[in-house]
């Protein structure tokens, strides 16, 4: 028996599964809720845009997490030896990163930093650097276009070097106190691996590609002059940072003495290059030439990959086309909604203050509506745009509510609007091959009346991933793949990943009527959105009409 190990590190807990190296069969999960902060973000009263994590969380995650999952296998198969784990594979959120000291210890840890919120990771939902991040998109578009041809055409706030030197511009002592950054991709690694100096730490090319600005095309990371323009000191910084990167299944290091005494697996097993969660739930999903794979949970990540032999595309919007950032042999390419769930849990949660049972109410409840009953049309714009219009300033809108509106109608109006942004980003892919749609995630295993929403949207069949955890199987498949199990990433994806639980049809009566408000919704997008404008005059009055011809045809 040959076991692997992948821990997802999801926006508000951490998850680690035991997996058959055989089969890809998910033998014990571990969950870790992280216990800083609210569900795990530090933010701010006063700045919505603030959202920070704690690397004790991170750290408490790994051996909790661990621990649970691999007690849960024995459970299942009690013959289970220490000796049959053979690899451990991490992937985050990001661009999720870190201010560390030279021997690798984040400043979180100091007792001078504990409390403050920017030496803490600054988690990819914080959008405090948006200032930079246009000024980031207005140097690059003078003097490197070629830049923004790699990330869609504008920088974003989600990002590293946005992040980054908001923190030289808010927090001088944090920035001069760091001696350099790393994303926790990168560092989860570095920690199981015992690595003490942040110069050794194995960078992975998802993080660098999509998120850093990183190419071998023009050296790697932005040259220093362009840093210089922003800021003397990010060009310093540079120097500090790296000039390498690794892919999926390189090895980022091999397991301490010290983490296998807590984990109680093998000292010295591998540990694979860590990777991005959406990346590593695409080759968990089973991604492939012409297969999109979108992990929908509290946001959207969209992973499509393209044949090297085809050339590298440009596509505006995206959040990057990046040489092996997903497979070898391929460009990767993703995209994104910077909320879905979020705006679910903020009308529930939030708005409501409910619970589990509103959700279930108000669920059922919008399973019974038909398409266009309501009346309504909603931006799903609550955490600002990641794609395509890559602008984080901005913000949510529900239109056409009456006096008789109830609170069903409205969670059923945002539904529809994560599913029309869907689909707004899957027309930008539709020129490339586009051929399945596979989704993974929290939403895609516990919304049926959501996923039937896309499907219907999107008038394409749309798959689910067996796999509850598909993102912590990606990179168990890349840890089978490091320990040598398989002799290339794409046979141990084969063997391991890609089974399918259900798929969802297209309901040709309701995507017709979506059909005809996804017309209105881009009007809004459009015109909302900076695009173009649009006369938004007849919206109300058309939305009227529709709700009226659907009541009245039932």
């Amino acid at each position: 028996m040959k076991l692997s190990i992948g821990i997802d590190y999801g926006t508000n807990s951490a998850r680690a599964v035991v997996v058959d190296c055989a089969d890809g069969s998910e033998l014990g999960c571990g969950i870790f809720n992280y216990r800083r902060g609210v569900q795990g973000i530090i933010g701010s009263k006063s700045d919505a845009n603030v959202a920070r994590q704690s690397p004790f969380d991170y750290v408490d995650a790994l051996e909790i997490a661990v621990k649970k999952a691999i007690g849960e296998a024995k459970l299942a198969r009690p013959e289970i030896a220490k000796e049959d784990f053979v690899g451990i594979g991490i992937d985050t959120t990001g661009s999720t990163l870190l201010p560390v000291l030279k021997d690798n210890t984040p400043l979180a840890f100091l007792p001078e930093f504990s409390d403050n919120p920017d030496a803490q990771a600054w988690l990819w939902k914080d959008h405090t650097s948006f200032r930079e991040a246009d000024e980031i998109t207005e140097l690059a578009e003078r003097i490197r276009p070629q830049y923004l041809k790699r990330c869609g055409g504008k920088y974003s706030s989600e990002w590293w070097w946005s992040k980054i030197l908001h923190c030289l511009k808010t927090d001088r002592e944090v920035f001069e106190k760091a001696y350099s950054w790393v994303e926790i991709s990168d560092w989860i690694p570095s920690v199981l691996a015992g690595i003490k100096d942040v110069s050794a730490i194995k960078r992975n090319r998802c993080a660098a590609g999509h998120k850093a600005l990183y190419s071998e095309e023009w050296g790697g990371l932005p040259d220093v002059e362009f840093l210089s323009k922003l800021a003397p000191e990010l060009a310093e910084l540079r120097g500090r940072l790296y000039s390498d990167t690794l892919t999926i299944g390189d090895l980022a290091g091999k397991l301490s003495l010290e983490w296998s005494q807590k984990l109680g697996l093998p000292e010295g097993i591998p540990i694979a290059v860590g990777a991005l969660d959406v990346h590593a739930g695409a080759v968990g999903c089973g991604i492939g030439d012409g297969v999109l794979i979108r992990v929908v949970g509290t946001s959207a990540c969209d992973c499509f990959v393209v044949p090297k032999t085809c050339g590298m595309r440009e596509i505006g919007g995206i959040c990057g086309v990046v040489d092996g950032s997903i497979l070898p042999d391929f460009y990767g390419i993703e995209a994104g909604q910077s909320a879905v769930g979020d705006i679910y849990k903020w009308w529930i949660e939030v708005v409501l203050g409910g619970g589990k049972d509103l959700y279930d109410k108000l669920g059922s409840e919008c399973a019974l509506m038909r398409a266009g009953e309501s009346g309504l049309l909603a931006l799903d714009w609550n955490n600002g745009n990641r794609s395509v219009l890559s602008d984080q300033r901005l913000t949510g809108l529900i239109l056409g509510q009456t006096l008789l509106t109830t609170q069903a109608e409205i969670y059923r109006a945002l539904m529809e609007a994560t599913a029309f942004g869907a689909r707004v980003i899957m027309e930008r892919f539709s020129g490339s091959g586009l051929k399945k749609v596979i989704y993974c995630g929290g939403i895609a295993e516990k919304n049926p009346a959501t996923m039937q929403i896309f499907a219907d949207v999107a008038k394409m069949e749309i798959a689910v991933s067996e796999s509850k955890q598909a993102c912590a199987l990606g990179v168990a498949i890349a840890a089978a793949y490091t320990a040598g199990v398989y002799p290339s990433i794409l046979e141990a994806q084969r063997a391991m990943g890609g089974k399918i639980k259900c798929s969802y049809l297209p309901d040709p009566k309701s995507s017709a009527v979506y059909d005809r408000l996804y017309s209105l919704y881009l009007k809004l997008h459009d015109s909302f959105g900076g695009v173009a404008q649009s006369d938004m005059g007849s919206v109300m009055k058309e939305l009227l009409e529709i709700k009226d011809e659907v009541r009245n045809n039932s």
